[in-house]
């Protein structure tokens, strides 16, 4: 199997961060298949973008992803971030 895939690491990210408000970088690393940095990065483009906010809670995050955001790109600007989130939604959460 060769190693692309359809979503991009930013929609990696943005799905894992959505089924797991609460979960650390480090973890979504790790299911992402990109390193603790990369991810940081990409939190902080969503986050920058109005994607995803995120908001300090001890020490740790809490991140609230924001559904009725459209997607970038435009191909897909008809496309809000809520009808990407139902679409990879494990199947007894849609």
């Amino acid at each position: 199997m060769s190693g692309w895939t359809f979503l991009s690491h930013h929609a990696q990210v943005l799905l894992c961060i959505a089924r797991d408000p609460d979960t650390r970088l480090r973890d979504v690393a790790v299911e992402a298949g990109i390193t603790e940095r990369a991810v940081q990065a990409i939190v902080n483009d969503l986050v920058a973008e109005g994607y995803v906010e995120r908001t300090r809670v001890g020490r740790r995050n809490h991140y609230v992803v924001h559904d009725h955001v459209p997607l970038r790109h435009p191909l897909q600007r008809d496309i809000d971030v809520g009808t990407l989130l139902r679409m990879f939604a494990p199947r007894g959460r849609r």
